[in-house]
């Protein structure tokens, strides 16, 4: 009898358990949400830097990425093959039109070299040129998000000093994080930094 009385009492109130399939469903958070907006919004920047190239940069790119390419080195492989084995005469019908030290072709290998060259110098000035945008870009990001902060520690400050709330930070570190930070000054420490380093290097050599 004492072993049944909880299913006594559970027929006693009446009431029952509902089942997985009946309980309401939660709505489900996506925790990836701010993640998939910033990649569409680098996806969108990146699209629109590649848009914004004019027709002799696209150009230099298709070269410059087609040349790296592996059928276009398995191409200037046979190229070159078949040009020095026709022309040293190892083929018996194919007359020699090159011979050795076949000049025709080193002024063919020549010209591509220096055609490829530019194309891959205009491809990677854009890229550099799409790099320091970048880097401008983070450096304004970063300088808002200083002043941001720099906001809210001195609201902060004014809200522990109106409180009277005590803190584990002391108030002149609280002061000093809430200083505005004066970028060409920590430009000239960094390349400050930067000689001294420098200094260390020549003399360890």
């Amino acid at each position: 009898m004492a072993e049944r009385a909880p299913d006594n009492r559970r027929r006693a109130s009446g009431t029952k358990r509902p089942s997985a399939d009946e309980l309401p469903e939660r709505p489900v958070v996506r925790k990836d949400a701010a993640l998939n907006e910033n990649v569409q919004e680098i996806k969108k920047w990146e699209r629109a830097t590649l848009d914004a190239r004019s027709r002799a940069e696209q150009i230099s790119d298709w070269v410059a990425a087609t040349a790296a390419s592996g059928p276009v080195m398995v191409a200037h492989l046979v190229w070159f093959g078949s040009w020095v084995v026709i022309n040293l005469g190892w083929v018996p019908r194919l007359p020699a039109f090159d011979p050795f030290p076949f000049p025709f072709l080193t002024v063919l290998v020549s010209l591509e070299a220096i055609f490829l060259a530019l194309f891959v110098l205009a491809s990677q000035n854009r890229l550099a040129r799409q790099t320091d945008r970048r880097s401008h870009l983070n450096l304004q990001i970063d300088m808002l998000a200083e002043r941001e902060m720099t906001a809210a520690l001195q609201m902060l400050r004014d809200l522990t000093s109106h409180f009277s709330v005590e803190t584990s930070v002391t108030a002149e570190q609280l002061r000093d994080l809430a200083r505005k930070t004066d970028i060409p000054q920590l430009t000239d420490r960094m390349a400050e930094f930067d000689a001294d380093q420098a200094t260390g290097q020549e003399r360890s050599l």
